[in-house]
């Protein structure tokens, strides 16, 4: 069941997996996604490793709160937003789910506000897991396919945006694993029911090209890291994952050959396993 609830001065929905007293686990999505893209299936394979889990649409997706009168940021003007906005609202959803601090999982830009959370909240955060993401927005820039299909204008009929999400995740998928098309057409379908807002994905595009390279600050970061990432990612390549680990002390890098920018069904029950070694250690 999907709640919605006060969290910085904005409304954030969210759904929550496993029983109330395990090991408190934030899931953050990242550009445009929603929280459905965190698989039912996955989220109770976490929660079947002893979490309580919770995944959370961000700010400008799903069935929270939308800048609408922001509209689309012009190019070089200042973003409505930052990173640490957004982070912002994830220590707020945390703080109405009382939760002093939990352990983070993020996907893509959902991995940037984790880090940033990391950095800005560190009395919040247990341990950090960055799966398939970057320090700063010009690290590991994407490959010249991944950048036409994340720039491609966006359609507004419901059909032709499961078209176009075939079409994307054809390029930035994983091509060691098999894609499953009607499960990435029934998720497409999905999140234009739910929502459906690409000025909302353009503003979060704003806000990780105004927040700036992390690779400093990351150095202070003292909890526990895991990095996640596949090996033929082509929106962020795995050079992102590395220079995440390298700029986190005692982080693990974890790299996997034929995964792209996404989280291929077979590796969830390793993606779990190393999330569940970190969080109970």
């Amino acid at each position: 069941m999907t709640t919605r609830v006060a969290a910085n001065g904005i409304e954030i929905a969210y759904e929550s997996f496993g029983s109330p007293e395990g090991r408190p686990l934030l899931l953050i999505m990242g550009l445009g996604a929603q929280l459905v893209h965190w698989d039912d299936e996955f989220c109770e394979l976490l929660a079947g490793h002893g979490h309580h889990v919770v995944r959370f649409d961000n700010r400008d997706a799903g069935l929270s709160t939308h800048f609408h009168d922001e509209g689309v940021p012009a190019m070089g003007a200042p973003s409505p937003y930052l990173l640490a906005d957004m982070a912002a609202d994830a220590a707020g959803l945390m703080d109405a789910l009382g939760w002093p601090a939990a352990h983070l999982a993020g996907a893509s830009m959902g991995g940037m506000i984790a880090q940033t959370l990391a950095i800005r909240h560190p009395e919040r955060v247990l341990s950090l897991t960055s799966i398939m993401s970057a320090p700063g927005p010009a690290i590991a820039l994407p490959t010249e396919a991944a950048m036409a299909v994340l720039l491609a204008a966006p359609p507004a009929e419901r059909e032709a945006v499961i078209e176009q999400s075939l079409r994307t995740w054809a390029v930035l998928g994983s091509p060691g694993f098999e894609r499953d098309e009607k499960q990435v057409a029934r998720l497409a379908g999905l999140a234009y029911d739910r929502c459906h807002d690409p000025a909302g994905t353009a503003r979060q595009y704003a806000a990780i090209v105004a927040s700036g390279d992390r690779t400093e600050e990351l150095g202070g970061v003292r909890v526990p890291a895991l990095v996640l990432h596949g090996e033929q990612d082509q929106l962020i390549p795995v050079a992102g994952g590395r220079a995440t680990a390298e700029a986190i002390p005692g982080a693990r890098l974890v790299t996997y050959p034929g995964m792209g920018h996404d989280l291929p069904r077979p590796l969830w029950p390793e993606f779990a396993r190393e999330i569940a070694e970190l969080t109970s250690g």
